[in-house]
């Protein structure tokens, strides 16, 4: 190949890249980390989980699995996947929960009777990820639980074993049952001190769920549980998806391959001409 023909390869080749960036950095700049739960606007009815102003909110829907767990059957859950929205107002945080349920399960009294609940995890340093199952002890975790007793509860946790309950709980909770499914929102202040989770909106903050299905047994470690998410409450992004990466250079690969194809079937043409 003449240097002629190198050169018009490079150029080529800087073309390509420079369209694919041109159509591919606007997105990977606007782009959040994946499995965002993005936050709505919402007026003070948010406190109802039924509110008008949730169906503006966007849903995301959660995948849950069965929670390690050394109690019997600990693996055999029923509950497979769970909404959430999420929202602020100009003075509080709502997260709302919504999963099936055929049966509202709200007594507890009973020796083999077991209430439905929730809850929702947040990282007391939202700065830093801890540890999926109820934090660590370099960064604890705040846990929202809302039970089908009635019962509302704000819990700190560093690790499996370690949870305690605040002297005073600044969260609260209401649920509905309806058609077949459970709609729980909590409520908190959104900016707090001391050992509650941060949710001003100064930055994106990590959230994962659980659910108990009370008529199914389950209860205490025995529950469904999700990944980490993230609650979108910061200024701007954090970086692309993995999808958003892979496919970017996948595309661009093909692009290259194609400009050299073509430019060789070219050079053929010509010497056979």
């Amino acid at each position: 190949m003449s240097s002629h023909d190198n050169s018009w390869v490079g150029v080529a080749a800087l073309v390509v890249l420079a369209v694919v960036g041109a159509a591919v950095l606007p997105t990977l700049s606007s782009a959040r980390p994946a499995n965002e739960v993005p936050v709505g606007d919402v007026d003070a009815n948010a406190t109802d989980p039924t509110a008008e102003s949730w169906t503006a909110v966007p849903s995301v829907e959660l995948a849950l699995a069965s929670a390690p767990s050394g109690l019997p059957e600990a693996s055999n859950v029923s509950v497979q996947e769970a909404q959430v929205r999420a929202a602020t107002n100009e003075s509080h945080a709502f997260v709302r929960v919504s999963w099936p349920d055929a049966t509202a399960d709200r007594n507890a009294t009973g020796l083999r009777e077991f209430a439905d609940a929730v809850a929702v995890q947040l990282p007391e340093n939202e700065s830093a990820r801890p540890p999926i199952a109820m934090g660590g002890t370099s960064n604890r975790v705040n846990v929202w639980y809302w039970s089908g007793t009635g019962t509302t509860e704000e819990l700190l946790a560093g690790g499996a074993g370690t949870t305690t309950s605040f002297n005073q709980s600044a969260v609260d909770a209401e649920a509905v049952h309806e058609d077949g499914e459970w709609h729980v929102a909590f409520t908190r202040e959104a900016e707090m001190a001391g050992n509650r989770t941060d949710l001003s909106g100064e930055r994106d903050v990590d959230v994962a769920v659980a659910v108990w299905n009370g008529s199914y047994d389950e209860r205490a470690g025995r529950k469904s549980v999700s990944e980490w998410q993230y609650l979108a409450m910061g200024p701007g992004p954090q970086g692309p998806p993995y999808e958003t990466i892979l496919w970017t250079v996948a595309g661009l690969a093909i692009l290259f391959v194609a400009v050299v194809t073509i430019e060789g079937v070219r050079r053929t043409r010509g010497e056979a001409a």
